[in-house]
Parts: C-alpha cells; sequence; structure tokens
C-alpha cells in the first residue's frame, strides 16, 4: 500500500536528516506495527493551500492507495483567509474523492494573534470538510507537542516552531492509530 503525505514543512521535515522527519518515522513505525506500506513524502517548506491545491492532482497518482493531508499552517502564519484554506481544501478533497482515496485530514491549531473569530473559523474548516467528505480526522498535527504538561521546548528545533526528532516521534506515536485506521479503510 502506497501513501502520499500532501502538506508543508511539517511534514516536509523542515531542519531534520531526511530520516528524522515526519514521513520516514511514520513508515518506520508502521513497518514495525506490521503494516506493509510506502510513504510518499509530498511535504514542501512553505507551501499554503493554494500550493497543495496545485499539486494534488499530480501528488494523487494511481499507484496512491490513500492520502495524508496536512496543509493549513503556513496559511495561518500569514493570515490567509479562512475561506480560501477551506475551499482549496475541499478541492483537494475532491481529487481525492474523484479518486476513491480514503484521506486522513490533519487539522492545525491556530495562534490567537489574529483574534478570536480568525481562530474559531480556522480551526472548524478541519472538522467540518472531515464531515462533509466522510475522512478520518486528526485534530491537529503538533497536538501531542502542545497538550498541557509537555516541555514543548523539548521537542522542537531553536525556531520554536519545527518538531525535532524527538517530537516528530511523539508525533508519530500518537498520529499513528488515525494513520493505521486509514490503511485499514484502504483495505475494505
Amino acid at each position: 500500500m502506497t501513501i502520499a503525505a500532501l502538506g508543508d514543512s511539517l511534514t516536509q521535515g523542515y531542519g531534520l536528516l531526511r530520516d528524522d522527519g515526519f514521513v520516514p518515522q511514520l513508515e518506520s513505525w508502521l513497518l514495525e506495527q506490521g503494516e506493509e506500506v510506502v510513504l510518499i513524502n509530498a511535504g514542501v517548506s512553505g507551501d499554503t493551500t493554494a500550493g497543495g491545491k496545485s499539486r494534488a492532482a499530480w501528488t494523487m497518482t494511481p499507484d496512491v492507495d490513500a492520502l495524508i493531508l496536512a496543509l493549513g499552517g503556513n496559511d495561518v502564519l500569514r493570515g490567509l483567509p479562512a475561506a480560501a484554506a477551506r475551499d482549496n481544501l475541499a478541492a483537494i478533497l475532491d481529487v481525492a474523492r474523484q479518486q476513491d482515496l480514503p484521506v486522513l485530514l490533519v487539522g492545525i491549531t491556530a495562534p490567537g494573534n489574529f483574534g478570536a473569530e480568525y481562530k474559531s473559523a480556522f480551526q472548524a474548516i478541519y472538522p467540518d470538510l472531515a464531515a462533509e467528505y466522510d475522512t478520518l480526522l486528526y485534530d491537529s498535527f503538533l497536538q501531542s507537542l502542545q497538550t498541557p504538561g509537555t516541555n514543548t521546548a523539548a521537542f522542537v528545533q531553536d525556531d520554536g516552531l519545527h518538531p525535532n526528532p524527538e517530537g516528530v516521534k511523539r508525533i508519530v506515536r500518537d498520529m499513528g492509530p488515525s494513520v493505521r485506521q486509514l490503511i485499514a479503510n484502504t483495505a475494505h
């Protein structure tokens, strides 16, 4: 089974050695769980939902069996309109639907620096689209690093944003069961 991970720097593995990135660590974890899987790293550092939309069709080639969709962080960092991000993500999900690909939609936790209304609008995108497109949902890519009582600084790089190898390991551990559910959904 081949899974494409369409995302931004978090997916791509920004600032990490190749084997320490999200996609290689997730693939290794899944193999350890007995899954026969190959992951394609379709993460592009700095990418927005618009960039993902432009790459969707050629990312979801005929050999791709499922999709992890993890975009939106750069939209939020740039204060791009939530409605545009929603439309872009919906367009990507349309491509996946046309190709009958199961999807794990990975949300983000929007910061409050653009106001509570923006944060609320942005965070509503992911559960709304997951319900509309009947996809699996993982609430937030970085949620395992942001839980109360977690020393977030121990799991991120010096930029304070991107996970270090140990942070990626925590993300994979927490998101892994959702990816296994994606695999199970693909088998049906």
